[in-house]
């Protein structure tokens, strides 16, 4: 129900049920343990970009006591909205290894996730339910499997955040300004996108507060409004100075619009491995969805419509890279999906309605994390193939990565190869060509004398035919890609996505291990580094 007194608006319900208390504790605790074992099944969880980043780890927790790391790498300390992992990693590292580091990351990105979605659901209907535990199915996104740790982290974040605002809101505007202040900062180490979605949530709660103030008083009180308007606004202020000091700025101007890409993102919440699986996924929350509602057993709160109607305006007119970030428009219907379940009103009165509830929930995400550890079981394999092929390069080599001209294996096999190169940065501490090291999109760098060996632009590597045709080119001319001089500049050449292939040139390359799905040669004519 809905408290209006004295020009405040106060979100209240009856406590819950004594018996959804009792069963959502024990529901609570499988159910985490279930989502964690897939990260705990592995070495490496195979998220497409986190190998790469998981490098960069490395190379910050061992810049100063690893001579090859020093040689090669640098870091160059900005304000970059981009830097919750490159905080918090390390400093596991500190009392552990840096793979075990990585999976506390990705595990603490989950809890935020879930308990996240249980707070801001507890601060608008100020009651714990079992309703949130419907987060549990959307963990697993074709987002996490991208490997935007650091996106989704802050998407955790951001749904504490509004949770405390809403919380916070009969307080003085002074004291909600100060914590949100705190959150838009925190957030903005996390993602700039993160940003944009606490900021989409405060927006949609404040005009319902102001609606509803307005229905109940009929007027609006000028020092209210203002007052009001302030503790919304003031703490985004502070990004200004940030954003005009901060290296991202200059990436402003790499935007690209595609239209085609709408549906794909909302199928994102859903897609995990198996679009069998993911469809019939969709098809029974969608479903179960409309018949709660028909059957009034669920209902959404005035603000999550409000949400909706912006994040369709947002979602639509967001361009696919925007700041220099790939996949910008399709992070968002994931965010949205969490926000919503906080938003939304569960009939936990109805024993049957709770007991389907835990049941529906606890098969279909059960399922899930199954699926997800048998694919990445395998996908394991393949990686340890990997490990055995890095095991073979010299310590402090340099290494460029390729694709073959004609790809072989499927996307969830393929995506967690795309940076498996990135494994020689941890363990044979040498230079890698894809190596994440753009200015204004990460603090690592790449000493001068081989930056020019690296790619700078996140762009796709050079296919076989590529590298062959520019190792025939003139060696007097100047170099047109990072890669045009190759066989100079690099002692070692992965070739992704190739299963037994002939090697494509014996005069310049010669088998060193021959994987699942990939190759490893070493260059002819690499010569030694001065």
């Amino acid at each position: 129900m809905i408290q209006r007194k004295a020009g405040m608006v106060k979100v209240g319900v009856l406590a819950a049920p004594l018996a959804t208390s009792r069963l959502l504790l024990p529901v609570l605790l499988v159910l985490v343990a279930a989502a964690v074992t897939p990260v705990f099944s592995v070495q490496v969880p195979p998220l497409e970009d986190y190998i790469n980043h998981l490098a960069r780890m490395y190379v910050l927790t061992n810049l100063d006591r690893d001579p090859l790391v020093t040689k090669f790498y640098g870091i160059d300390w900005e304000i970059i909205p981009n830097l919750v992992m490159d905080l918090l990693v390390p400093l596991f590292a500190r009392w552990m290894n840096i793979y075990l580091a990585g999976q506390m990351f990705v595990i603490l990105t989950l809890v935020l996730l879930v308990s996240g979605s249980f707070a801001l659901h507890y601060a608008v209907h100020r009651r714990w339910s079992a309703w949130p535990l419907v987060s549990f199915m959307f963990l697993y996104n074709n987002i996490l499997l991208f490997g935007f740790m650091n996106y989704l982290f802050g998407l955790g974040v951001a749904l504490w955040g509004l949770a405390a605002w809403i919380v916070l809101r009969p307080r003085r505007a002074l004291v909600r300004a100060a914590v949100s202040t705190v959150f838009v900062l925190v957030l903005f180490t996390c993602h700039l996108f993160d940003v944009g979605v606490y900021g989409m949530g405060l927006m949609c709660y404040e005009v319902w507060v102001l609606r509803s103030r307005r229905r109940s008083e009929g007027r609006f009180r000028r020092a209210t409004l203002i007052g009001d308007g302030l503790a919304f606004a003031l703490p985004f202020v502070p990004l200004i100075p940030l954003m005009a000091i901060s290296p991202t700025t200059g990436l402003a101007t790499e935007n690209y619009w595609d239209s085609t890409g709408k549906l794909d993102g909302l199928y994102y919440i859903f897609q995990n491995y198996s679009d069998l699986f993911d469809l019939t996924l969709a098809a029974l929350v969608i479903g179960a969805t409309v018949w709660a509602a028909r059957a009034r057993m669920i209902a959404l709160n005035p603000v999550g419509w409000y949400l909706l109607g912006l994040a369709l305006v947002v979602y639509m007119v967001m361009p696919r890279m925007f700041f220099g970030s790939w996949v910008a428009d399709q992070r968002l219907p994931i965010a949205i999906a969490f926000l919503m379940i906080g938003f939304v009103t569960f009939k936990d009165d109805n024993r049957w309605a709770r007991y389907f509830l835990y049941t529906f929930v606890l098969g279909v995400a059960c399922a899930r994390f199954v699926s997800v550890v048998l694919v990445w079981q395998q996908i394991d394999h393949t990686y340890a193939d990997f490990r055995q092929s890095v095991a073979m390069i010299e310590p402090g080599s340099t290494i460029l990565v390729a694709n073959a001209d004609d790809p072989t294996g499927t996307d969830a096999f393929n995506m967690p190869l795309s940076h498996a190169a990135c494994m020689a940065m941890i363990e044979r501490s040498s230079l890698v060509s894809t190596a994440f090291s753009v200015a204004g999109k990460q603090i690592l760098s790449v000493k001068p004398e081989y930056r020019e060996r690296v790619d700078t632009e996140d762009g796709d590597p050079p296919t076989v035919s590529q590298l062959i045709a520019a190792a025939n080119q003139d060696r007097n001319a100047p170099p047109e890609f990072y890669w045009s001089r190759w066989t100079e500049q690099f002692e070692y050449v992965y070739v992704l996505y190739t299963d037994g292939a002939d090697n494509p040139a014996p005069d310049l390359l010669s088998l060193v291990y021959n994987g699942k799905n990939f190759q490893l040669y070493k260059v002819n004519q690499a010569t030694e580094e001065e």
